[in-house]
């Protein structure tokens, strides 16, 4: 199954910066004092102290690239999601939900290998961006941006690659910036990883994107403001629970250098040393790092046409429409929290915030 993602014109573009950035990180105290709530202007306590390494993670015999390899019943997780849960909830005021679903919580432990503390700090930064950045959070209409999916500008190819990483492909040259701006633009990521960020698989094995910048012009640079570009580069790096695994631009004129070089600074180094240029030659360096199965012939593979992996997941999308409005319109995107799903850890949760 695919789905997909979007949204609509905005006039105001605020800055934003991830906010557990912004705290003041220490190494010799636990990560959250009590009573460290804050009200809805500010959503996080202004001081998160880091614990020491040895307690960043609950006692196990398996590390967190073994720990993220079971399944989301499994017993073994629960007490890494009762921490961050209670955690998260001494952080961060929830008033119209309450509480974490187990699924949610597992998605940001699942991103950051199971390490509670930086579990917590990606947690925090998404909240942070949804209620701070409402003209892209509180839209994710598949329809308003009808008119730029089915010129095939995004697809999410259907066979993962050979590390079992989801691929992504966006054709920058379908995008007319005279008629659908950067945030609408911006959207349609969001949709998408909104999407794939609940499958499994996806949490456990991350995501690759390819940007194929043939038709970049003048006009696209102009819509990459620095507001725009700290943004996307802070949403897309440090506040969405899905691991990237690598960025690969093609057909990437040489006025493209500008705007990549606007954007470079807001990127983590681990980011910034998985982007990889590959220039007009990109059909046999991307069949160095893809199998032909995975990519559409016109990248260089043996898989399904650009035009038609485009639509089927644009039919998809659609198909998920009224799923990305619940997600916008949530408070926190948990709609687990609405359904009165029972939290395979709230009892031991229970018991433990009683013993603590």
């Amino acid at each position: 199954m695919y789905t997909f993602k979007v949204l609509t014109e905005v006039t105001k573009q605020p800055t934003f910066t991830p906010l557990y950035s912004k705290l003041q990180v220490h190494s010799d105290s636990q990560s959250l004092p009590s009573g460290s709530r804050t009200g809805p202007s500010c959503p996080v306590a202004s001081s998160v102290r880091r614990r020491p390494a040895a307690e960043s993670r609950p006692e196990c015999d398996m590390n967190g690239s073994q720990i993220t390899e079971l399944p989301d019943d499994s017993e073994q997780l629960r007490p890494h999601v009762v921490s961050l849960r209670r955690a998260a909830l001494q952080a961060y005021d929830l008033p119209a939900v309450g509480t974490f679903s187990d699924g949610f919580l597992i998605r940001f432990l699942r991103a950051r290998d199971f390490d509670l503390t930086l579990s917590l700090k990606l947690l925090l930064n998404y909240l942070h961006w949804r209620r701070e950045s409402p003209e892209i959070s509180t839209c994710l209409s598949p329809s308003s941006v009808f008119g730029l999916l089915k010129t095939s500008y995004h697809a999410v190819l259907p066979q993962r690659d050979h590390a079992g990483s989801r691929v992504l492909i966006y054709r920058i040259g379908q995008w007319n910036p005279k008629d659908w701006s950067a945030f609408q633009v911006f959207r349609v990521s969001l949709m998408t990883s909104e999407i794939i960020s609940r499958e499994t698989e996806t949490q456990r094995r991350g995501l690759k994107v390819i940007f194929d910048l043939k038709g970049w012009s003048l006009g696209h640079a102009l819509q990459i403001n620095p507001s725009l570009a700290r943004k996307i580069s802070s949403v897309l790096s440090d506040s969405f629970p899905l691991k990237v695994r690598g960025i690969h631009l093609v057909n990437e004129p040489i006025f493209f250098r500008p705007v990549f070089t606007m954007i470079r600074p807001f990127l983590p180094d681990k980011i910034k040393q998985r982007v990889h240029m590959h220039g007009t030659d990109f059909h046999r360096t991307l069949s160095d790092l893809f199998s032909p199965d995975v990519l559409p012939p016109e990248y260089g593979g043996e898989g399904l046409g650009i035009e038609e992996v485009c639509q089927a997941w644009t039919q998809e999308l659609f198909q998920s429409e009224n799923l990305l409005k619940q997600i916008a319109s949530h408070p926190t995107g948990d709609l687990s929290t609405n359904t009165g799903d029972t939290l395979i850890s709230e009892e031991n949760e229970t018991m433990t915030l009683t013993e603590g």
